[in-house]
């Protein structure tokens, strides 16, 4: 397929499940994508050394889903300018809404898109992840178009 331009960044192997909805979309629209699993607490260095290092790679857009604390999306955006798109992931007791409100409460400067609990907000990361690209590529663009009208 290419060179990876999603990354799909995950805080733990549990949540893989999660991400078949955002694979599925991705391979729909031929955009290649990788998915690794990482952790804001308990692998910090490996995180940020990807953040540091995903723009050289080609990776243009990262989809960073996470549970509970959530802070991968945040620490990953902190560390590149590409555009982070956060999940939050239905993880907890609480299911996802702690996640959710971690996603959206980022400093100013660090933003991260976020999107939906869950498996509905992983497809639509997938999905906003195409429309950024889509924004210097015509033939995707042109898939996008029409993938939307076939939606109506």
């Amino acid at each position: 397929m290419g060179k990876v331009q999603v990354a799909i960044v995950l805080g733990s192997q549990n949540d893989l499940p999660f991400v078949d909805g955002a694979k599925e979309i991705l391979e729909k629209f031929e955009v290649p994508y990788s998915v690794e699993v990482m952790s804001a607490h308990r692998n910090l260095d490996r995180t940020i050394s990807f953040a540091e290092t995903a723009e050289e790679k080609g990776i243009r857009v990262i989809i960073a889903c996470a549970g509970m604390a959530a802070h991968l999306p945040g620490v990953i955006a902190a560390k590149t300018t590409l555009p982070v798109i956060g999940v939050p992931l239905p993880t907890s007791e609480i299911k996802g809404i702690d996640s959710l409100y971690s996603m959206v409460q980022m400093p100013s400067g660090v933003p991260v898109g976020t999107m939906a609990i869950g498996k509905a907000g992983v497809k639509n990361a997938a999905i906003f992840a195409i429309e950024i690209i889509a924004l210097g590529d015509e033939v995707l663009s042109r898939k996008l178009k029409e993938y939307k009208n076939f939606l109506k």
